[in-house]
């Protein structure tokens, strides 16, 4: 009997070797295009430029950071506290401020995160169409009002109230300048958080409505703990915002390195002693001078830290519908 295969017949080589799909091979001849391929790279590069610059300001940091900790040491740096590098009889114990700088934060934090979260609930849950599409934009465009304004509003406006009803309170001030880095970052918990509601499924809500839950209780119970994840990484990321002000605590929170707990007095964020030497009157080499390196490379790692965490939060907690 004769074996051979009929010229119609199938074999699993010629399976095998069959190419892909019409659909799959047009959509690889898309790909490798050299236009696309441009493409691909163009895009490639600018996702690269935050990566790169935030790498070159580290080393920024770290190389003129470098004939700082040459002179002084670390256990000077983080075991006094005191701050003094343009005295005759110098210290350098960041301690002085850093508890400014947390002091401040504190405070705006205070401020900010109940009233930005009571806020994005309002306005996710609460307010109607027309009032959102009017609150919404009023926040963010409350979020680009240029921080010098902030600082000057402390300072002439804020202060003063505050001074009326607190007796013996300074010009310069950590309160002052707090509530006002809380006004400022309140729009940023605010909108971030509502993106975070709005992204819970209204099936859940449905469900607690089901059961006999009240508005209130869906809200609380239901949504906000399901949209945990993105509410606490906007907290975490207007805090690490706060850390870094700058105009508003130089402006209104004093020049007075010190640790203290008493919002009342003057104090001085690293940020603020930042702007102060680089104003041009400290002379370029000198160990004051690099100084601010050696602060700015403490800030550094404090807001990279926090934007790390709050993105491991998003992740760990991100809820899948």
């Amino acid at each position: 009997m004769s074996t051979t295969p009929s010229p119609t017949a199938k074999t699993a080589d010629d399976t095998t070797e069959r190419g892909p799909r019409p659909a799959e091979d047009l959509r690889q001849q898309v790909y490798d295009s050299p236009k696309e391929q441009a493409i691909k790279y163009v895009l490639g590069a600018c996702a690269l430029i935050s990566v790169l610059t935030t790498l070159g300001i580290a080393a920024v940091l770290i190389i003129e950071s470098i004939p700082f900790f040459q002179e002084v040491a670390l256990s000077e740096f983080f075991g006094d506290t005191r701050w003094t590098p343009q005295f005759a009889e110098k210290h350098f114990g960041v301690w002085a401020l850093l508890s400014g700088t947390l002091l401040v934060t504190v405070i705006s934090a205070v401020v900010a995160l109940p009233v930005g979260l009571a806020s994005a609930v309002f306005i996710s849950e609460y307010a109607a169409e027309w009032v959102r599409k009017i609150l919404k934009p009023g926040l963010e465009l409350l979020a680009g009002v240029p921080t010098v304004v902030y600082g000057y509003f402390a300072l002439t406006f804020v202060t003063p109230l505050l001074q009326s009803f607190i007796p013996g309170l300074g010009v310069y001030n950590a309160l002052s300048a707090g509530i006002v880095v809380g006004i400022m970052i309140i729009p940023m918990v605010a909108s971030l958080s509502e993106d975070a509601l709005r992204a819970v499924p209204d099936s859940l809500g449905g469900a607690a409505y089901a059961l006999g839950a009240t508005k209130y209780e869906a809200v609380m119970r239901v949504k906000v703990p399901a949209a945990f994840g993105g509410i606490m990484a906007s907290f975490i990321l207007a805090v690490s915002r706060a850390v870094g002000e700058t105009m508003i605590v130089t402006l209104a929170a004093g020049a007075t390195p010190k640790m203290t707990l008493d919002p009342r007095e003057s104090i001085q964020a690293m940020t603020a002693f930042i702007v102060q030497v680089s104003k041009g009157d400290t002379p370029q080499g000198t160990i004051e001078y690099q100084s601010i390196f050696a602060v700015g490379l403490v800030l550094f790692i404090i807001t990279l830290t926090m934007n790390i965490v709050a993105n491991r939060i998003t992740h760990r907690f991100q809820e899948q519908y």
